[in-house]
């Protein structure tokens, strides 16, 4: 008899914050799929890093923001594994810039990637937890979506979004054994925030540092593995920092 194993599917899981979300997984004994939009060498690196490691794991090439691709990505995962325990809706983009000078475009891009993408995907992937009667959805939105941030209101409105989604969405998979929660980093240190003022940054956080992409991926395992009776929650991975 073929041994059960658990399927974890991470958005944007090719660097940062999703590549150590998607490694950690791996490691506890999911397979792990890793959806990427663009970079096939980021994307395999990461998978042979997993295999190496001792996991089961596999890529999908797929712009998140496409409804079409997300269907055709859904329906191989859905024909191929049967079932999906956890997913994780990570696939983000920055298109930063004062509301008054922005253009359609980078507010529609930041939106599409940042919010649609988690109706996209997760709208198929939730009918299968629902027919398990398991699963484990976790969004991952940011403290701009809680407290706003200057020069970000394409990105914080998505975040935001993404909160009202997770809350709403709880309540409804929740009579079928579906939890829905999202969590809010602060600064962690990635490609996102290298081109920051780092002391400018740790000057607002009591911890006095940035988050690194792990801390983030030991709250996903939190809400994955530990976290049964926990839904419609928002964990902020901040130290601290409030704007």
């Amino acid at each position: 008899m073929t041994e059960y194993k658990k399927v974890a599917l991470v958005t944007g899981g090719s660097r940062g914050i999703g590549k150590a979300i998607a490694i950690d997984l791996a490691k506890s004994g999911y397979i792990t799929l890793v959806n990427y939009a663009s970079n096939d060498a980021a994307a395999n690196e990461v998978v042979e890093e997993m295999q190496q490691a001792g996991g089961c794991a596999k890529a999908y090439k797929c712009n998140v923001g496409d409804p079409l691709a997300v269907k055709e990505m859904t329906d191989s995962i859905i024909k191929d594994y049967k079932r999906v325990d956890v997913l994780v809706n990570n696939a983000g983009i920055t298109r930063d810039g004062l509301f008054i000078k922005m253009s359609e475009e980078n507010w529609e891009d930041v939106i599409n990637t940042n919010l649609n993408s988690a109706f996209y995907v997760t709208k198929p992937i939730s009918r299968v937890m629902m027919k398990q009667r398991s699963g484990s959805i976790i969004n991952i939105s940011s403290v701009c979506g809680v407290y706003g941030n200057p020069g970000q209101a394409n990105y914080s409105a998505a975040k935001a979004g993404l909160i009202g989604f997770t809350k709403s969405l709880a309540k409804e998979l929740a009579p079928r054994g579906v939890t829905v929660n999202a969590i809010a980093p602060g600064f962690i240190a990635t490609d996102m925030t290298s081109g920051l003022d780092q002391e400018k940054m740790q000057a607002n956080i009591p911890l006095g540092r940035l988050g690194q992409p792990e801390d983030i991926a030991n709250a996903v395992k939190y809400f994955a593995d530990s976290a049964k009776y926990v839904t419609a929650q928002v964990l902020e991975v901040a130290g601290g920092l409030a704007f």
